[in-house]
């Protein structure tokens, strides 16, 4: 957890962020957290009542902060969005907990916060499209699930095929990766079907996991990215989309770095590349 922390003092620290441009928020509503998930599910958080599987389950103790620290997390990602939308990007500096579904949260993940964001920006734009693109090392099998049946949602996840999650749910494009795959064959990989994906999907938004799980140092990860991969993943994502004047939403996903601050690093270089882009390519 101290990834959210240092990632952020190291932002201000080299001056890419300014203290100011940071938007502090506090917890989302109840009723927008409803919109997702089921009430008996957001009860036991409230609560405190996840028995010991469910905990397991959910890789996190229950404690009386866990609610807050978690629904004020959807609040940024939702704010976020909307901030892109004006803006044309906007940085969430947390977020992308897509492994949480309606009625459970599993792989640290509490409260989906991609899906709500989605559903309340639905009740501001009707009509708006959608595309959520899931580069973090693990499938976003709760985003998928949730997001199934919503023709205006395009769901897009590059992972590791034989990895956590063990039961995958299906998105609209899913593409498996071998296990410690190469940063080379990564990079074609994604770059190949994510042109395919917007090839039969022109999306009103996009919403980014970037992830910093595919470093070849992560825990959990398996993937052999090196530092120089992910700034040129996240160098001709960005730009892909910026180019073209389609608003982006960056979340951080996840990161298990074996190296003392090692994801925070990642991050950092994650928002470095969206601030230099988008001063090149939206003023």
């Amino acid at each position: 957890m101290d990834k959210f922390r240092v990632s952020k003092d190291m932002l201000i620290d080299s001056g890419v962020v300014r203290g100011e441009d940071i938007v502090e928020v506090r917890a989302a509503d109840q009723h927008v957290l409803r919109r997702v998930h089921d009430d008996s599910y957001l009860q036991k958080i409230y609560l405190g009542r996840l028995d010991r599987k469910e905990q397991l389950k959910l890789g996190l103790p229950v404690s009386g902060r866990l609610f807050e620290r978690s629904s004020t997390e959807v609040e940024a990602t939702r704010q976020a969005c909307h901030a892109a939308l004006e803006e044309g990007i906007a940085i969430c500096l947390a977020g992308g907990t897509h492994h949480a579904f309606r009625e459970h949260g599993e792989g640290y993940c509490v409260f989906n916060d991609v899906a709500i964001a989605i559903k309340d920006l639905q009740l501001k734009r009707p009509g708006i499209r959608v595309m959520v693109v899931d580069t973090d090392a693990h499938q976003g099998n709760g985003t998928a699930s949730i997001l199934a049946d919503d023709p205006k949602v395009f769901t897009y996840s590059i992972h590791v095929g034989k990895n956590y999650p063990s039961r995958k749910e299906v998105s609209t494009m899913d593409v498996e990766t071998v296990r410690y795959v190469e940063g080379e064959m990564y990079l074609k990989q994604l770059f190949t079907s994510l042109a395919a994906a917007l090839d039969v999907f022109s999306p009103d938004l996009v919403i980014w996991i970037a992830g910093a799980d595919n470093h070849r140092n992560d825990r959990f990860g398996q993937m052999m990215l090196s530092v120089k991969d992910l700034q040129r993943r996240d160098e001709v994502i960005l730009s892909a989309f910026l180019r073209n004047r389609i608003p982006v939403t960056v979340l951080y996903g996840g990161g298990y770095n074996r190296t003392s601050e090692g994801t925070a690093k990642i991050h950092r270089n994650t928002v470095t590349t969206a601030k230099r882009l988008a001063d090149r390519f939206l003023k």
